[in-house]
């Protein structure tokens, strides 16, 4: 029982920082690899089976703002950790791609191995490294709605000369990442940024609002966009003996009905059938399936919705 760790998005200029974190357990999964060496098609089979297969997988986020005002190196223990905290199976080593550990200063620490290429070489590993490639790149790829000049699904975030010239052309967004040398120059510009004043990605922003929302009031994230065969549950929160799996849904204002009415009665089977595998993936005897109503810019945070109660009907 090995818990692999990767991480990915250290480079781009743009878009946040993934770390993935798998227990793959006894489950045997052919054609896992570094993911740089997988085409895209060949990371998202892999991904989705990981997600369905493994004993455990979370991802652990952290965003270019948070990157800009911490560094890289305290991004990268930042993510490592959030990813490692949503892993509840017992496991009996970490391996960590590369030289550095960095649950070095955490109860974690002593358990860990660190590998240069373990990605390619330690199963689970090779599925923290493909999870998290495929998040990032779903991210980025949802990006182009909000900031469609920089083309962010055609490079997710890395210096191509196209990317450059976009920047060079329209300036800056949120997701830009301002500490990184080619990009500091922006800084004291950000503000006069007409970009920076358009509706930012506002799917992944109400989740992690949401989950903050939750977690103040003493309720546990244990998993963030984890998928099914049916949807992607957005967040699973626990406390005491209570589970939810958490449906966000985002408006911009308040017309449209309510929260139930944001979503059609095939999505919210859907969204009881994705609770339903994740109860019986962990052997759960009761979980509920809600949905967030999320409104507004400054986002409001509506009262959370019951869809249904395991056992589902």
């Amino acid at each position: 029982m090995i818990l692999g760790i990767d991480e990915v998005g250290r480079g781009p200029w743009a878009g946040p920082l993934v770390v993935g974190a798998v227990v793959l357990g006894n489950i045997p999964i052919e054609g896992l690899t570094d993911s740089k060496k997988l085409s895209a098609k060949k990371r998202e089979i892999l991904a989705d089976m990981i997600m369905t297969e493994a004993t455990a997988v979370s991802l652990g986020w952290v965003s270019a703002r948070e990157l800009d005002a911490i560094g890289m190196s305290a991004a990268l223990r930042l993510a490592t950790r959030r990813a490692v905290e949503q892993i509840s199976v017992p496991y009996h080593e970490i391996i960590i791609d590369g030289t550095i550990n960095f649950l070095a200063e955490t109860s974690k620490g002593s358990y860990v191995t660190t590998m240069a290429k373990a990605d390619g070489l330690i199963a689970s590993v090779s599925a923290a490294s493909i999870v998290a490639k495929v998040a990032r790149d779903r991210y980025m790829a949802e990006l182009p709605n909000k900031y469609a000049v920089y083309g962010f699904e055609r490079h997710a975030g890395y210096g191509t000369a196209f990317h450059r010239t976009m920047i060079a052309e329209h300036g800056v967004s949120d997701e830009h990442r301002l500490s990184f040398a080619p990009l500091k120059q922006y800084q004291p510009n950000i503000s006069e940024n007409a970009l920076v004043e358009k509706p930012i990605a506002s799917g992944p922003l109400a989740e992690s609002a949401v989950a903050a929302w939750y977690e103040s009031d003493g309720w546990q994230v244990l998993a963030r966009n984890w998928r099914t065969r049916w949807c992607e549950i957005d967040l699973v929160v626990k406390r005491d003996k209570t589970i939810r799996c958490v449906e966000v849904k985002y408006r911009k204002n308040s017309s449209g009905g309510g929260p139930l009415a944001m979503m059609s009665p095939v999505a919210q089977r859907k969204r009881l059938q994705a609770a339903a595998q994740f109860a019986a993936y962990h052997q759960l005897d009761c979980v509920e399936s809600y949905v967030v109503p999320v409104r507004g810019d400054p986002m409001e945070i509506g009262e959370p919705i019951l869809i249904g109660q395991s056992p589902f009907n």
